[in-house]
């Protein structure tokens, strides 16, 4: 493990799937042409974030992983590329529906899916009236270049227990794709800052490198504020981009240099798990 080269998609959508999805191919196409490993596109990129309402038609939308449009379309890039995308989409499993990602690999295989763990709701963000809590618990996956990469959807990424749980699993970096923007019962409020503060937050404290890709545009009204990045472990920021750009952030991470880093930080060696019991009770 040394060396690996990770993209974050950042672009607006319509209520056009199939063009959706064409865009967000189109930019991994570009993101391996400049040498990306890993290719993150944002949160549910098959169509507009539809969870601003509550609607029950729009549970129509949710598709088996297998039958997916989105994890379709990426698992006959991942193949083709030989790359590594890890694939958000609205899940059907039985009578259930979960905001899911699949992680695909260069095979074209999906390794596994994870279901989004922390679900929010509030206005303009109403995910419990569609998505159950994911049962999967926390995962990471093998990668390229020996690595593991570990991975929480949008809400999640708030949640300093995600971060660490996966570093406990042996992630070496940390991606999260996202759907976030401006926040309608307060047009005053503008949380992009303390939306990056959070996941640079987990990149320091748990020394490890952080890729997010959001959305941008105005969707019915709601508009997406971008600010997608990468940073390293230190949670030096090393590509990203404004509120209004489209395309592909890329950059080389040393997770041999932030496997160092972390050991001479200690922070895992002098944790306190006979403490932390308050950590997991429910009140």
């Amino acid at each position: 493990m040394s060396k690996l080269t990770v993209a974050a998609l950042q672009l607006a959508f319509t209520d056009d799937t199939a063009a959706n999805i064409k865009a967000v191919a189109d930019l991994v196409r570009e993101a391996a042409s400049k040498g990306a490993e890993v290719v993150l596109p944002p949160e549910l990129f098959e169509g507009p974030y539809f969870c601003r309402v509550e609607d029950e038609g729009l549970f129509a939308n949710a598709r088996r992983t297998e039958e997916h449009p989105s994890v379709i379309a990426m698992q006959e890039l991942a193949k083709e590329l030989k790359i590594w995308i890890p694939t958000s989409f609205f899940e059907l499993d039985g009578p259930h529906h979960y905001n899911s990602l699949a992680m695909i690999g260069p095979d074209g295989k999906i390794a596994g899916v994870y279901r989004k763990s922390h679900i929010p709701d509030g206005p303009g963000y109403e995910e419990k009236f569609y998505f159950r809590p994911g049962n999967t618990g926390f995962k990471v996956w093998e990668g390229p270049n020996a690595s593991t990469l570990g991975v929480g959807v949008c809400w999640d990424q708030w949640y300093p227990e995600t971060a660490r749980a996966m570093m406990l699993m042996g992630a070496d970096i940390l991606f999260y794709p996202t759907a976030i923007g401006t926040e309608p019962h307060d047009p005053d409020l503008d949380t992009s800052r303390l939306w990056r503060r959070a996941m640079i937050g987990h990149a320091v404290s748990n020394v490890v490198p952080v890729v997010a890709a959001n959305r941008i545009g105005t969707e019915h009204g709601q508009r997406f504020y971008g600010h997608s990045f990468i940073c390293d472990e230190r949670g030096d920021i090393l590509a990203e981009f404004s509120a209004e750009e489209t395309g592909v952030l890329v950059a080389t991470l040393d997770l041999a240099q932030a496997k160092k880093h972390r050991a001479a930080f200690g922070f895992f060696r002098d944790r306190r798990p006979e403490l932390y019991g308050r950590l997991v009770e429910d009140r």
